[in-house]
């Protein structure tokens, strides 16, 4: 694999090292000594698959709080999906700053999401699927979001956001959740 950093610190493409032939290609996708060689010890407890049968489906942009706080591997297995995450770690660099990368079937990127941030998928084809590994099992209680139109983070998204459930188009903006980042620096 190959790890390419991201203007976020700690935030990771990562590139699939593909071996081929005339039969088709093998590739590891997880491996955790070469997640700890490149800096990036994790311990995953859960696999999850979506799958959003329309374009411009929106899911996010959450996180979760406290021990429940995860790290997440995001893959998009069919379709094309643009991920999003967005660093809320109060004592980081790339605090409140965002970045965006396409992931789809084709290039087969993934998305390292570290703890404390959020983030969001937005389907750019219909059908799409995504299959991503946590580090932490869900809790509901520790359940978070921002509103993926928060003029804070100012999110340039590649297509406008069509479908949203509910929940995620109700979610708070970032300054009036928190009103500064010392209370969001208790809440990671």
């Amino acid at each position: 694999m190959k790890f390419h950093h991201t203007p976020l610190e700690g935030a990771r493409v990562i590139e699939l090292d593909k071996h081929g032939d005339d039969r088709g290609f093998f590739a590891r996708f997880f491996c955790k000594k070469e997640f700890q060689s490149a800096g990036l010890g994790i311990n995953f407890v859960q696999a999850n698959n979506s799958l959003s049968a329309k374009r411009g489906t929106l899911r996010g942009l959450h996180y979760q709080i406290g021990r429940s706080a995860e790290i997440k591997l995001v893959r998009c297995i069919r379709g094309s999906l643009y991920d999003v995450i967005v660093d809320l770690r109060p004592d980081s660099p790339t605090f409140g700053r965002w970045f965006g990368e396409e992931l789809n079937a084709e290039n087969r990127l993934m998305m390292y999401v570290p703890r404390g941030f959020a983030h969001a998928i937005l389907t750019l084809t219909d059908d799409t699927e995504a299959l991503y590994m946590v580090s932490d099992y869900y809790a509901v209680e520790a359940e978070r979001g921002i509103r993926f139109d928060d003029p804070w983070l100012n999110i340039v998204w590649p297509i406008k956001p069509l479908e949203i459930s509910l929940k995620d188009s109700s979610w708070p903006s970032y300054n009036s959740e928190f009103h500064g980042t010392e209370t969001l620096k208790g809440l990671l």
